[in-house]
């Protein structure tokens, strides 16, 4: 007997977990608020490591598609002082394929293939433990029961209630995310400043971060710790005023690296939510959940790979295991919880070494990570 089932969300978790299941002949239906795939512009591009994002792909049958696809030159990266001296410069090699960039959009288009999204669908509520099943209530009223509800409808997820009472908290460190475009025609200095891949500077509790995306695209990611409220007199909305804030928020960095900032177009607030780094819940038959809905932490490459990694776990639990539904979630869970509270760990310690009262330790963190 096929069960019912349903992933709320159509991030890189859900869709690496329903295409998985479709691989293997089951049917699975993703429940996105969104009314069309289109209907936000997916922001930035993802890392994906070979033991993660890509053993997902792998499991999906996608992942020559996604070597076609990625851009293995991205994997570089340049990392300077506030000052814009060069202190690392490093280069993948031609044949280095441990993390090559994809954009989002692409990522999601690769993913998408057969799958039955339901655009529009905006879950409000996840009731467990109904006569029928699991219980989805949506925002236009409508209700819907599974054998299973898999949440993977990131940070503010409206199925973790289901399962757990936990709520992400702030960091300390706010992001302000804007983008240049046709950045090597319009902005050739700042294209090679920012190479094939990325450029990062750091000062005390600053950073500036660009990342190449493909089309000659580029998010510029300014990061510092503040108060959640700091801009409570600022017009976000308003592009000079918000310049001009961050401007000030780094003065006296070098003119180089502030030009990534003076040609931003928009400028977004991400406040830097995580949950706690040993997040787990007591087993809720019907309903489980994947990704930032389950392990939200600092965003430095590991989130979304572990979110698809997981995704492709659960499927393949559920349409090679035994039959027993709620055994496969029980196993998958407890697997889960073990490698993201390393990963979350890692993640968070990571985040205080990079945006840090002693800009060295960024420095420190690269050359552990990726050393010359």
């Amino acid at each position: 007997m096929r069960h019912r089932i349903a992933a709320v969300g159509s991030g890189p978790a859900g869709l690496t977990f329903a295409r998985v299941l479709h691989r293997h002949g089951y049917p699975v239906a993703v429940l996105e608020r969104d009314p069309a795939p289109d209907a936000r512009p997916p922001s930035g591009t993802l890392d994906l490591h070979e033991g993660l994002g890509q053993l997902a792909l792998d499991k999906a049958g996608l992942l020559a598609e996604f070597q076609a696809l990625s851009r293995p030159e991205g994997q570089a990266m340049r990392i300077l002082d506030a000052n814009g001296t060069v202190l690392r410069d490093w280069r993948p090699r031609p044949d280095d394929r441990a993390n090559p960039e994809i954009d989002r959009g692409q990522l999601r288009d690769l993913l998408l293939g057969p799958v039955d999204v339901r655009w529009g669908r905006g879950v409000t509520q996840v009731v467990p433990g109904t006569r029928d099943g699991v219980l989805v209530h949506f925002a236009d009223g409508r209700q819907e029961t599974f054998d299973l509800v898999v949440g993977a409808d990131g940070a503010w997820s409206r199925v973790r209630p289901a399962v757990s009472s936990v709520t992400p908290h702030y960091t300390g460190v706010t992001s302000i995310e804007t983008s240049l475009d046709d950045v090597d025609t319009r902005h050739p200095d700042l294209a090679r400043l920012i190479g094939d891949g990325s450029v990062a500077a750091y000062g005390v509790n600053r950073s500036l971060v660009a990342q190449r995306n493909s089309g000659g695209h580029v998010k510029v990611y300014a990061q510092f710790r503040a108060p959640l409220d700091w801009h409570t007199n600022l017009d976000l909305a308003d592009v000079e005023a918000a310049r001009s804030s961050l401007l000030a928020l780094f003065d006296g960095w070098a003119a180089p690296v502030l030009d990534l900032v003076r040609h931003g177009t928009a400028f977004v607030p991400r406040p830097l939510y995580v949950l706690p780094e040993s997040h787990t819940w007591t087993h809720v038959p019907g309903v489980t959940l994947l990704g930032d809905a389950a392990h939200l932490m600092p965003p430095l490459g590991a989130g979304a790979n572990l979110a698809m990694l997981e995704g492709a776990e659960l499927a393949e639990s559920i349409a090679t295991g035994p039959g027993d539904l709620d055994k496969a979630v029980r196993a998958f869970e407890e697997h889960m919880w073990a490698r993201a509270s390393r990963w979350a760990k890692i993640t968070m310690a990571g985040l205080e070494r990079l945006v840090s009262p002693n800009p060295a330790e960024a420095l420190a963190l690269f050359d552990q990570v990726q050393p010359s």
